[in-house]
């Protein structure tokens, strides 16, 4: 089974952050330029990059997507977005512009009909983005959570026709603790679906454990806090899932 790396870069005030299990107030920021983190990803041999409009996840609209334009015009990676995607009008400025994936979070939740519409008319164009704390559903940033169980939400998208789901472990975000291997197992099992997985990672033995559940459906690793810390380069990541 093939295991995919994303390479994470959350963007805020048009600069590369990253926030501690994602609070708004406890931000490192890593880099001045998206566009140039995204170009040194690509020729480190990323196949796709992950990006958030972190303003646009806090503010419900588009922010920095310039910067992930750019990227997936001018780069030889695919590009998945997230963050302040709230209408087809935004789902559509980004496929049209060349990027690969766009990806639905807090408007699954507060507005299920118009994600599964979305799901239905554009396909593996779109990823549902599950974020959990403690098994529940967290929306809009993470700033709220809701009192739907997370593997339920993604069963029902799953029967709507989603291919793809981005599941988040807040617990373990930017902790460096490790990722939460038995919650993300069990979506992808419960899913049947793709599920990529985003928290935790630290070292490169974390990669291999997630790629052996490639098996069950998890398709990749979103990593962010571990390659800007320096624990590991991108490179050196995708010799560890690829060898």
């Amino acid at each position: 089974m093939s295991f995919t790396i994303y390479p994470a870069i959350d963007m805020r005030g048009g600069k590369c952050v990253r926030l501690l299990q994602g609070d708004y107030d406890k931000e490192t920021v890593y880099g001045d330029s998206p566009f140039d983190m995204a170009k040194e990803f690509a020729l480190e041999g990323a196949k796709w990059i992950h990006m958030v409009d972190l303003d646009g996840a806090k503010d419900g609209k588009r922010v920095n997507d310039a910067f992930v334009i750019k990227a997936a015009q001018e780069l030889n990676a695919k590009v998945q977005i997230g963050g302040g995607i709230r209408t087809e009008q935004d789902i559509v400025h980004y496929l049209e512009r060349g990027i690969e994936r766009v990806i639905i979070g807090s408007i699954a939740i507060s507005n299920p009909g118009f994600a599964v519409e979305m799901i239905k008319k554009y396909g593996s164009k779109i990823a549902v983005g599950i974020d959990a704390k403690n098994g529940l559903v967290a929306t809009h940033g993470w700033l709220e959570t809701s009192e739907m169980k997370a593997i339920e939400v993604g069963k029902r998208f799953a029967d709507a026709g989603a291919e793809t789901f981005i599941f988040t472990d807040i617990a373990t975000d930017g902790m460096l603790s490790g990722p939460n291997l038995e919650a993300v197992k069990l979506m992808a099992k419960e899913t049947g679906k793709d599920v990529i997985a985003s928290g935790g990672v630290s070292r490169l033995s974390d990669l291999t454990a997630l790629k052996a559940l490639s098996v069950s459906g998890v398709e990749g690793a979103i990593v962010g806090k571990a390659i800007y810390e320096g624990r590991f380069t991108v490179r050196e990541a995708l010799r560890e899932v690829n060898e």
